[in-house]
């Protein structure tokens, strides 16, 4: 056989063979799956913990509030006119205990109940050295028939401009029927005789509210 013709022949057994596969990467051992999952498991349980609130928060949150009145705050000041004509301020008051029931509209089932309990009670008040007052926003003449009506002992004041109902977060959004309306929340609040809130009650139930705020008159 010619040089040529060997040239030409198929390559030998010689010729290189392909390159090994790369070893496959070894299995993540056991602790170290176990280690992440932990680590994944805590994340949420960090989460939950920064969002919870502190002692103080959830002490602030428990405090009674007749929206945003907190009780041992300062008494916020009024000046306003009661039935027939004169004009009551929270400093007439000074060194008593006072109780303000704010109702809704004079002469109606529900305020009409509330302010005859708190005149039967009137002199049960006094002798704990407590003073009590409605107040609405009804005009003068409204509350002097109110008064009038039905023998009514307690000073009896009038805010229409809202202004001292609102202090003391007793004007707010209210609904009726599926009707929201804006208008006098009943509350109640009983002020100590250094200024300060000493109880609110709010969204007041009539029957035996009365005597629940003597009750608390009497033990301040």
């Amino acid at each position: 056989m010619s040089k040529q013709s060997r040239d030409k022949s198929p390559k030998s057994a010689t010729a290189k063979k392909p390159a090994a596969k790369s070893p496959a990467p070894a299995k993540k051992s056991a602790a170290t799956s176990a280690s992440k999952t932990a680590a994944a498991k805590a994340k949420p349980l960090a989460a939950a913990k920064a969002k919870a609130p502190g002692k103080a928060t959830a002490a602030k949150l428990a405090t009674p509030t007749v929206a945003g009145l907190a009780e041992g705050a300062k008494a916020p000041a009024f000046t306003l006119p009661r039935d027939g004509g004169d004009s009551v301020t929270l400093s007439s008051f000074s060194g008593r205990k006072l109780v303000i029931f704010f109702y809704p509209r004079a002469n109606t089932p529900g305020c009409t109940k509330e302010a005859i309990d708190f005149t039967r009670l009137k002199q049960s008040f006094e002798a704990c050295g407590t003073a009590v007052v409605g107040v609405s926003a009804d005009s003068v003449k409204a509350q002097d028939s109110f008064r009038d009506k039905h023998d009514l002992a307690t000073p009896l004041l009038s805010d229409p401009t809202h202004e001292m109902l609102q202090a003391y977060g007793a004007w707010g959004e209210k609904s009726l029927y599926g009707r929201k309306f804006e208008g006098v929340i009943r509350s109640t609040v009983l002020i100590g005789g250094d200024g300060k809130v000493a109880r609110v009650w709010r969204n007041v139930k009539v029957d035996g509210h009365a005597d629940q705020v003597l009750a608390a008159a009497q033990l301040l």
